[in-house]
C-alpha cells in the first residue's frame, strides 16, 4: 500500500483535510439552474383539446411551448408571425396565492385565473373574439 491520497474519496494531496469537500456534480448542477416548470401530460392533454377546438373553428393556427425557469406558457397565435392571442400560464410560485394557472390575452390583461386548469380554461367556452380598433 502507498501513502498517496486516494483522490477519488476526496481525499486531498495536503496535509490539511478540512478544506477538502466531496460534492455530488448532480446536486450542484441543480442547485445553480433548476430545472425548468413544465406541463404535466394531463395539463397538455386539456389544452391541446381546447386548441384543436379553436383550429377547427378557424380562430387559431399556431401555438408555443416554452418552459422557463418560474413558469411554463402556451401561447396561441391566429398567424405564426404575430403576437399570442392568448397566453395560458402555471406559475408554480402562485399556486398558494391566486393560483398557478393563468389566462391572458395579447395586450397582458389577465382573463381568467385559478387553481385548476380545466376551469381556467373555461373562459374558452365563451365567444371571444379579438377585437382591433
Amino acid at each position: 500500500m502507498t501513502d498517496q491520497p486516494d483522490l477519488r474519496r476526496g481525499e486531498s494531496r495536503s496535509a490539511d483535510n478540512s478544506s477538502s469537500v466531496v460534492v455530488d456534480l448532480k446536486e450542484y448542477k441543480q442547485s445553480k439552474d433548476p430545472a425548468p416548470v413544465t406541463f404535466h401530460r394531463r395539463e397538455l392533454d386539456a389544452i391541446l383539446w381546447i386548441y384543436g377546438r379553436m383550429v377547427g373553428e378557424g380562430e387559431w393556427r399556431d401555438y408555443a411551448i416554452d418552459h422557463l425557469k418560474d413558469r411554463a406558457v402556451f401561447s396561441v397565435f391566429k398567424r405564426s408571425g404575430e403576437m399570442p392571442l392568448f397566453r395560458i400560464e402555471k406559475n408554480p410560485k402562485l399556486t398558494a396565492k391566486q393560483g398557478a394557472y393563468s389566462v391572458i390575452n395579447t395586450h397582458g390583461v389577465i382573463l381568467k385565473r385559478g387553481h385548476e386548469l380545466p376551469q381556467v380554461l373555461k373562459v374558452f367556452n365563451k365567444a371571444l373574439k379579438l377585437v382591433e380598433k
